[in-house]
């Protein structure tokens, strides 16, 4: 989960040498520098920051002002904010904690104070996103566990009308390929395709693992007409796909999948999911290999 690319870290103060000083010390990171209030909102609304070192003191839109606006966007308020100014004051430091700042360094800076701070928060940063993904992952496969894929998939209903279709898929014969090989080939079976399969899902497709070997995929902003093209290509490609599982030979498997799209009579994300459920009951029942509607 450690990054490849450095850290970006916005620093935002009026006083341009302080900036010179700043861009010196944090010189193995990514930093922007930004000399208002507003300039730095509107970069942070721009591209990703990792960080902000963030004055106190500017005109205009002043530091405590820039925090208050980042912390109220969902988008902006877990970024961690250090402030920078030559007041030290209790009533100061008292405010700047309380509007949600996580740390306080006063001027003029020492180097080594500055930067260990900076990495004191990047790393915390770091752990946060780690933890974030193993609470919110499949330890095995990597996407979404089943928690995660309903507290996205609830906004996604919720934000729908007719553009809304579930996937219930389940990969065929999956007990065959334990009983057979091993519960190592059956693994790597599972990492496989699941690779396979998220590689052909459109970018805003939501995919989780259910359990077992079930998987369950929303698509939005689509219609009847695409979903159905998806699972096609979804069954085509995972048919196709050879599974190296240290034998003499590749395996390969096939998936089956149910399908079904938010209409007037569905009345919730689990009357949705459990229609495309029926539908692949169906599939399985008719002879696997199949995707087949459920049309209520």
């Amino acid at each position: 989960m450690n990054k490849e690319t450095p850290e970006t870290i916005l620093v935002v103060d009026d006083t341009e040498s302080n900036l010179d000083m700043i861009l010196a010390i944090l010189k193995d990171y990514d930093v922007i520098a930004s000399t208002s209030g507003e300039d730095a909102l509107a970069t942070v609304r721009e591209e990703p920051v990792d960080l902000v070192l963030l004055d106190i003191l500017m005109p205009g839109t002043d530091g405590f002002e820039v925090c208050r606006r980042l912390k109220a966007s969902p988008e902006t308020r877990d970024i961690p904010i250090i402030f920078i100014t030559a007041k030290n004051d209790e009533e100061t430091i008292e405010a700047a904690y309380d509007l949600g700042g996580t740390d306080y360094v006063t001027k003029p800076f020492r180097p080594k104070e500055l930067l260990a701070r900076v990495k004191v928060q990047l790393n915390l940063q770091r752990v946060i996103r780690e933890l974030d993904f193993l609470a919110t992952r499949d330890s095995l496969t990597g996407i979404y566990n089943r928690r995660k894929f309903f507290e996205i998939a609830e906004q996604m209903y919720a934000g729908a009308s007719d553009d809304l279709y579930a996937l219930m898929v389940d990969i065929d014969h999956f007990k065959q390929v334990n009983d057979r090989h091993g519960h190592h080939a059956g693994d790597k079976t599972l990492k496989t395709i699941t690779a396979t399969i998220a590689g052909l899902l459109p970018e805003d497709a939501l995919f989780g693992r259910m359990g077992g070997e079930e998987f369950a995929v929303l698509l939005k902003g689509t219609d009847r007409l695409k979903a159905a093209e998806v699972a096609s290509l979804l069954r085509r490609k995972v048919a196709e796909t050879l599974i190296d599982i240290g034998e003499v030979s590749p395996i390969s498997c096939t998936i089956s999948s149910g399908i079904a799209g938010k209409q007037e009579d569905i009345v919730s994300l689990d009357h949705l999911l459990r229609q495309a459920d029926m539908a692949l009951y169906m599939a399985k029942k008719g002879g696997r290999n199949k995707s087949i509607f459920r049309d209520t």
